[in-house]
């Protein structure tokens, strides 16, 4: 077996940066927030029909939040951000 080489030694053993991960966490925040807003309308009675289930909120506004957040998910992967140094 051969030794890693010096260039792959001094490298950040994560395969993205800080920004990155930041970014990806906020996508899945997003995520979270525009299923949360698709959820409800619903009435207990299956015979009764609600309207609310036409909001704006539910039809419009969530779904894209939905996007975004898929959006901000595949920047984070594919977006190459520069390393940043130890010393500051």
């Amino acid at each position: 077996m051969s030794s890693p080489s010096p260039e792959s030694q001094g490298r950040n053993a994560f395969p993205f940066e800080r920004r990155n991960y930041l970014f990806f966490f906020f996508g899945l925040i997003l995520l979270s927030a525009g299923y949360l807003l698709m959820s409800g309308g619903g009435v207990e009675d299956p015979n009764e029909f609600s309207e609310a289930i036409f909001s704006v909120r539910r039809i419009t506004i969530a779904p894209l939040t939905v996007l975004l957040g898929y959006g901000v998910i595949f920047y984070s992967i594919l977006k190459r951000f520069p390393a940043e140094s130890e010393n500051g």
